[in-house]
């Protein structure tokens, strides 16, 4: 037994990945299927830069993180909740930088200038980037939002079962 291990104990040694600050380690073990996350949070380790070519609404929407699937994205957009520049679109129409979406869910509406282009859903750090909200389209939303929350809970006036009174004219407001 010596102290010297052979030339064949400088291959088990294991390799330290290379990791960004405050990340979990970009390349997993795994052999020839380990997955890398699309974005990275320090722009010198991201795999794909932004890029310029025109780009589908609904894929834009989706890695914008305004919709959590691609599907609910052409939904929206064939439904008419989603206009770009002014005008009703279909999901596979094309947008650029510079261009103005109006984005209505629910309640809420944002109204946002497409700054950049992404082909993969990264962060919602990553997404943030992609657009700026108009100041207008935030105040209007925080209003909506505030208001929401001064309003009494939906369920605020339920006291539980009914009562036998409560029952009857349910009953008879039914028919049954």
């Amino acid at each position: 037994m010596s102290d010297s291990a052979g030339p064949g104990a400088a291959a088990s040694v294991p390799v330290r990945r290379k990791q960004c600050p405050g990340r979990r380690v970009h390349a997993r073990g795994g052999g020839a299927k380990a997955r890398r996350p699309a974005l990275s949070c320090c722009p010198g380790m991201n795999d794909e830069p932004l890029h310029l070519e025109p780009e589908r609404i609904d894929k834009w929407l989706w890695a914008a993180r305004f919709f959590k699937t691609r599907s609910l994205a052409a939904k929206a957009v064939d439904g008419g909740k989603v206009r770009l520049n002014g005008e009703g679109a279909k999901p596979s129409r094309a947008i650029k930088p510079g261009d103005e979406l109006a984005i209505r869910a629910g309640e809420l509406e944002w109204v946002v200038e497409v700054r950049a282009l992404s082909k993969q859903r990264g962060p919602a750090a990553h997404a943030a980037l992609l657009y700026g909200e108009r100041e207008d389209s935030r105040a209007r939303r925080e209003a909506a939002i505030a208001a929401r929350k001064a309003q009494p809970h939906p369920a605020a006036g339920v006291k539980g079962r009914p009562t036998k009174k409560d029952r009857r004219l349910i009953h008879r407001f039914t028919g049954d």
